[in-house]
């Protein structure tokens, strides 16, 4: 044995030895091609220091938030939208059915990028106070500010918002450090974290590679920066639908309240648009929203109306609990309700719906990237949070970037992303769980929740610090 292996050893050794500097060189070889083209992608690639990739409401107002910084002035940002080109807002046309409740912050970032003003020479309509009240106990609460002083909210189209901050992008005498690309869409995206070095690649379907030292993910609840950033998601589908329209008044009013019912299928609200105008939004069952689109205008009109109106079946328990709590408190429930308007007609083509669901990113950032709006996270709009949410990560994402660029740091730096993680999720969580908390609390007709939840909103609307205090976080 030891013969054959003196004898044979030799060339078996020779042999792996060459085998394996045979391995080694393809190695080093396809290392060296690899990093050879990496090199030309980047050579040839158009380079921006901040990318944002998605142009709805969040991503179009972070990029004239940044471009209005005056520390970030000189950073060259990119805007990619895969939509074609915004085709504007006409003041003359109907009012459109996708419309937002603004709160006090938003109302400021937008003040703060000089899109305001524009709004409201066109049309804003100013909330003074808003009803909300239980189908199945007649329970209610009313927020407004005192003396009426302070708006709730202020209700405004999304095209008219996109319009406000296009105007803003178009001047390019006070922001030339912008650039907006429509019919942009993200084939592949390769972060900073992935490429190893502090850019990252986005290769676009058109076959043009970008590079950037910051990625924003403003691409909405199927975000692909997202995905590439390797981060879990918590998300619930409701299995429900929200269903929107413009309808016609059958009296014209002052309308300057918002009313919201909960139902047994889900809530339903009326928001003011003009004296003859408003906006619905009713979130309700798969099979119902269906309905509610096929229907003719006439039985839509009616099936609104009792929405409203219709007397629900009330269990004796609850109305007698009621009772009792309003004798014990001393409150006439009759006297301070009130009554939305009535409607006679639904807009033509303004019917539409879209899917209900709770989502929230486990992280916003990593090194290079960020997420903001519904790429973080998304809410029932039963309390009109959503893109108040979205609006608030644009003013923190800006103040942390700012930061960053005056002390001199990258603005992928992961050191200062966190910061901004911090401080939204610290706003975000405690209206996404209370929105999601509502969503479950109202989804059922189980009496003794439905118990649960009239006297808690009883109780709510007659200890005024607890009150203010909820009206306070929502109106910003």
């Amino acid at each position: 044995m030891s013969v054959l292996i003196k004898a044979s050893g030799l060339g078996p050794v020779r042999l792996v030895f060459k085998q394996l500097s045979a391995s080694r060189a393809l190695s080093l070889s396809t290392k060296y091609y690899a990093e050879t083209d990496t090199s030309k992608q980047k050579s040839s690639a158009e380079h921006f220091d901040i990318i944002i990739g998605g142009g709805g409401l969040v991503g179009t107002a972070l990029a004239v938030a940044l471009a209005k910084n005056k520390v970030l002035s000189d950073k060259r940002i990119l805007l990619l939208e895969g939509a074609p080109p915004f085709r504007g807002f006409n003041v003359e046309t109907q009012y459109g059915n996708r419309v937002s409740a603004i709160n006090g912050n938003s109302v400021e970032l937008f003040k703060s990028i000089g899109a305001w003003d524009y709004m409201q020479e066109r049309r804003v309509k100013h909330v003074k106070q808003m009803q909300v009240w239980d189908a199945c106990s007649d329970a209610l609460i009313k927020f407004q500010d005192e003396h009426f002083a302070a708006d709730v909210a202020c209700i405004v189209e999304n095209d008219l918002m996109l319009d406000a901050m296009y105007a803003q992008l178009a001047d390019k005498n006070n922001m030339p450090n912008v650039e907006v690309r429509n019919n942009a869409r993200i084939e592949a995206l390769r972060l900073s974290v992935d490429t190893g070095d502090n850019y990252s690649q986005v290769h676009l379907k058109d076959g043009k590679t970008l590079t950037c030292e910051l990625m924003i993910g403003a691409d909405g609840a199927n975000s692909l920066v997202r995905k590439q950033m390797n981060i879990d998601v918590f998300s619930v589908d409701y299995e429900r639908r929200g269903v929107v329209a413009t309808v016609q008044l059958e009296d014209a009013c002052d309308n300057a309240v918002a009313w919201q019912r909960f139902l047994p299928t889900g809530p339903v609200a009326l928001l003011p648009l003009s004296e003859t105008l408003s906006s619905v939004v009713w979130s309700t069952t798969i099979a119902h929203a269906k309905e509610l689109l096929d229907m003719p205008a006439t039985d839509f009109t009616k099936a609104l109306n009792e929405a409203f109106f219709k007397e629900y079946p009330k269990d004796g328990v609850v109305v007698n609990a009621m009772n009792t709590l309003n004798s014990l408190i001393g409150r006439d429930p009759n006297i301070l309700r009130q009554y939305p308007p009535a409607v006679n007609d639904v807009i033509d083509k303004s019917r539409a719906s879209f899917p209900l669901g709770f989502l929230h990113a486990s992280s916003y950032v990593c090194s290079g990237a960020a997420l903001i709006g519904d790429a973080a996270h998304r809410v029932h709009p039963l309390a009109g949070q959503g893109v108040n949410l979205g609006f608030s990560d644009v003013r923190e994402l800006v103040k942390v970037l700012a930061d960053a660029a005056y002390a001199g740091a990258r603005l992928g730096d992961k050191h200062y992303l966190i910061k901004y993680e911090q401080r939204s999720l610290a706003k975000n969580v405690p209206i996404m769980v209370g929105v999601h908390g509502l969503h479950t609390l109202y989804s059922t007709t189980f009496t003794p929740v439905v118990l649960l939840r009239s006297l808690g909103l009883q109780l709510t609307d007659t200890f005024s610090p607890i009150k203010n205090l909820f009206m306070r976080r929502a109106m910003g």
